[in-house]
């Protein structure tokens, strides 16, 4: 199994609504719409466009030359802009491969060159086993739990902050 990044194109529209829209949504914001429209697509696709490389990176993950999943890093600003903020999706259907293991390695490797930052955050609920290996693996530490930080479905979480340093 091959996997690799590769820059999100306006062509990609359609496989990204696919992947957004059977999304396991248990553990992601609530800022990504459901349904996702082409409308939606095409506004991501051209922020994207607008800021990657710039504050972000942003990658649709393929495996076997295939769309699987989406992750990126986008940088903080003020105080914070030497910080960037990573997330990550991947189909349900290609969960326990180690697909985003690999792919944090290398959306790590290339947030770090191209953006003037120091360190990558990531924010997992403390429930989400799966994610919290996967940084891990990519060795995140584990810096501390927010108590009841986040509201998803009714139910109340913590937040477990991890942090990789450049």
């Amino acid at each position: 199994m091959e996997i690799a990044l590769r820059e999100w194109t306006l062509q990609d529209k359609a496989q990204l609504i696919g992947l957004c829209n059977n999304a396991d949504r248990s553990f992601l914001s609530d800022r990504m719409p459901f349904p996702y429209t082409e409308k939606d697509a095409e506004w991501w696709l051209n922020m994207v466009r607008e800021h990657d490389g710039k504050d972000g990176v942003f990658r649709a993950v393929v495996s076997d030359g295939k769309i699987v999943g989406n992750i990126s890093a986008e940088q903080k600003a003020d105080v914070y802009r030497r910080d960037a903020e990573i997330g990550y999706l991947l189909d349900r259907g290609e969960w326990s491969k180690g697909i985003m293991t690999q792919a944090v390695k290398l959306l790590c490797e290339t947030a770090f060159e191209r953006l003037d930052i120091l360190r990558i955050t990531g924010l997992v609920y403390e429930t989400n086993a799966a994610s919290r290996r996967v940084l891990e693996k990519n060795v995140f530490e584990l810096e501390g739990v927010m108590r009841s930080a986040v509201t998803k479905g009714g139910r109340t979480y913590d937040l477990c902050v991890y942090g990789k340093l450049k």
